[in-house]
């Protein structure tokens, strides 16, 4: 018997192993498999050159419990080791094998991970002791056994295994049980071996007898050994890739279509990725995609390989070019992963675009289900944006989609400004905006249906996109101001009339949670509503974002900011505005002309200052005659408003433009209904 202490730098290299190196201890079946199917990889390899002459036989992988021994015991058919292939790939733990093997024999060695050294230890993350029973498969070889209870210190002699391969002998530890059980087992192979291209056996095949669950004697194989991405999209029919999809993501709709990725240079990466059906609900859900490499499972966290966005796809990514840490849990960024990740992208925009083009109506079918893909892509990664131009889609209120190129051919003849701007009109909600939406299609605009809950951002793209392009919601302001262009109707209003209609219809406004109403004018056709509630597009646009955005919660907070506007052209408005200024002229007609003798009084103080300074004494008359104005203008107000509280008809046009907009809710909604009955009384 030999001992010796393994060759490490520091004395607490199984702590560190145990509690630090590795993220989760039962990725330590993970690497002791990969290990077992190297070396059997590595035998087919020599086998094929012809430096192994014998008979491969079985080359499955077997995981055998054993709860009396308290024992996991991995074991293989492969090349085995000798005693000095354990001194040195065992014993150093510094080396790996696989860079030599691959240096001999790279041009027959491209499915080998070759994965030796810290990945065998992470065997002491769950054992009290492992043991090593192998036999090489070179001619002579004599078996030798190895063991180690997680001190530096190890034993090693002739073992007794009598066919080629290695035995990974785990004892393990009593806080670790779980690893003994066949149901924990089955689950962790499920995960991280399920396509390994060596059969890998655990357990008995099971089947129902007297009125329970029982073993067979058929070995249980635990994977598919070839699976989809590793074969030729000529090789599978649309049956093949869905069938394949529900395989990964059980009791899922079928996926709307999938990209097969095969690419040998400048690196290696296979894989399949699907489209899933995506709810409006927008999240980015994370670990989504798998990543494999040669067909083991690696993680299912591969932000560092596919672009964010991409996390809303689903499938499986396999590459040996991606660099893993010793564990394989975690990627590292470095100049291979961003060739890679920038082919994905490539890849998935030329999919698109493929698709797009080769069925057209089926891509439209399609489109609500994949918009929020793209748009999101669109935002985040500036690439995949100038690609998407070619295929990302715009509906409008009819239900017709567009390339953006094509809405802006359609749009630019009557949706163009004074200024020589292209205004695309949109709605957010076309129930709830539709007479905004027919207003805007009597003047003959088009309007699109942006109601994603990524369209917020999306208006802003477009907008950065095109210098002179500007996105409007349809309900931001009256029809006639949404495109403003030369021929401008003006408001002709006297300043009496616009004071008496301001304080009349604003004095009237009932209170709106978390609202505020400021009366304007416009001079629309009396075909248009008397009067029209809109919102301001900028700070609309901002709340909006701010839901998506915490950074941005000062705007979340703000109130809503609506503009009550009055159409001077409706014959309404043209009636009450006779009546009532027939009404108040004489009463408001002490106090405009008290209004307007005190301000140019005050304006003529203020211009004969010098510097801007005045006397103690103009500044206090100053003062008095501003007081004066306010008493004014506060009976002023005062007169009109007892003049609206008998006017119902202004009460009634305001409430009829905020239930449009749904705004009118609980007691004042219920006041509207009662007034409307009397109002339509014979």
């Amino acid at each position: 018997m030999t001992k010796g202490t393994i060759g490490v730098t520091t004395e607490n290299i199984f702590p560190v192993i145990k509690k630090f190196l590795y993220s989760d201890h039962e990725i330590f079946l993970r690497e002791l498999v990969s290990n077992a199917v190297d070396a059997t990889q590595k035998l087919r390899t020599l086998s094929s050159c012809g430096e192994f002459k014998g008979e491969l036989g079985e080359l499955d992988v077997r995981v055998t419990i054993d709860t009396k021994a308290g024992t996991l015991t991995v074991s293989d058919s492969g090349i085995g080791m000798t005693a000095e292939d354990v001194d040195r790939y065992i014993n150093q733990i510094a080396f790996s094998g696989a860079e030599e093997f691959l240096s001999k024999y790279k041009e027959n060695a491209n499915s080998i991970i070759g994965h030796f050294g810290l990945g065998f230890y992470s065997a002491f993350m769950v054992s009290k002791k492992v043991e090593i029973n192998s036999l090489s498969y070179k001619e002579g070889a004599e078996a030798v056994r190895w063991s180690c209870d997680g001190s530096p210190e190890y034993s090693m002699e002739k073992g007794d295994r009598a066919t080629r391969g290695t035995d990974i002998i785990l004892y393990i530890d009593d806080d670790s049980k779980e690893f003994l059980e066949q149901a924990r087992i089955d689950a962790l192979l499920k995960k991280y071996c399920r396509f390994l291209p060596v059969r890998v056996i655990s357990g008995k095949e099971q089947e129902w007898k007297d009125g329970k669950m029982v073993d067979t004697d058929r070995d249980k194989v635990v994977n598919a050994t070839g699976p989809q991405w590793m074969k030729k999209p000529s090789e599978l029919t649309d049956d093949d890739y869905r069938k394949f999809y529900h395989e990964l993501y059980p009791g899922q709709d079928d996926p709307l279509f999938w990209i097969h990725l095969n690419v040998d240079y400048p690196f290696t990466l296979t894989g399949i990725l699907y489209f899933p059906k995506i709810k409006n609900e927008f999240e980015v859900t994370k670990n989504r995609i798998q990543l494999y490499c040669n067909q083991v499972y690696v993680t299912d966290s591969v932000e560092g390989v596919v672009p964010e966005f991409m996390m809303l796809l689903q499938g499986v990514i396999d590459s040996p070019d991606i660099p893993l840490n010793v564990s394989r849990s975690y990627l590292q960024s470095d100049a291979n992963v961003k060739k890679i990740s920038s082919y994905i992208t490539k890849k998935v925009s030329q999919r698109l675009e493929e698709l797009f083009k080769s069925d057209r109506k089926n891509y439209e079918e399609k489109w609500n289900d994949i918009r929020i893909f793209i748009e999101y892509g669109m935002l985040t990664d500036e690439k995949f944006c100038d690609a998407a131009m070619k295929f990302a889609l715009v509906e409008d209120t009819e239900h017709h989609f567009y390339t953006l190129e094509e809405y802006k051919t359609l749009t630019e003849p009557n949706q163009t400004d004074k200024d020589k701007t292209l205004v695309y009109l949109y709605t957010t909600d076309p129930i709830g905006q539709y007479n905004y939406i027919k207003a805007a299609n009597d003047h003959g605009y088009s309007v699109l249906l942006l109601d994603g809950r990524l369209d917020s951002h999306f208006v802003s793209m477009l907008e950065q996109k095109n210098e002179h392009l500007r996105l409007v919601r349809v309900d931001s302001d009256v029809v006639d101001n949404l495109i403003r262009k030369e021929n401008e109707h003006k408001v002709e209003l006297s300043e009496t009339q616009r004071t008496i209609l301001t304080t009349l219809f604003s004095s009237q406004v009932p209170e709106v949670e978390k609202s505020t109403f400021v009366v304007s004018f416009s001079a629309l056709t009396a075909a248009d509503q008397p009067i029209v509630v809109t919102q301001n597009e900028y700070s609309r646009r901002m709340k909006d974002m701010a839901a998506l955005q915490p950074g941005m919660a000062f705007f979340g907070e703000m109130p809503d900011s609506y503009n009550l506007v009055v159409n001077t052209g409706a014959d309404i408005i043209k009636k009450i505005t006779e009546v009532s200024t027939a009404a108040l002229a004489d009463a408001i007609k002490p106090y405009e002309e008290t209004i307007a003798n005190n301000n140019k009084q005050v304006s003529d103080i203020r211009a004969k200052s010098k510097d801007g300074k005045l006397s103690p004494e103009d500044e206090q008359q100053c003062k008095d005659l501003e007081a004066a104005i306010t008493e004014a203008r506060t009976k002023q107000e005062d007169a009109i408003k007892a003049y609206a509280a008998t006017v119902p008809q202004v009460r009634q046009l305001i409430d009829i433009a905020l239930l449009g907009n749904g705004l009118l809710k609980g007691k004042d909604l219920s006041a509207f209904i009662a007034r409307s009955v009397e109002l339509i009384k014979l």
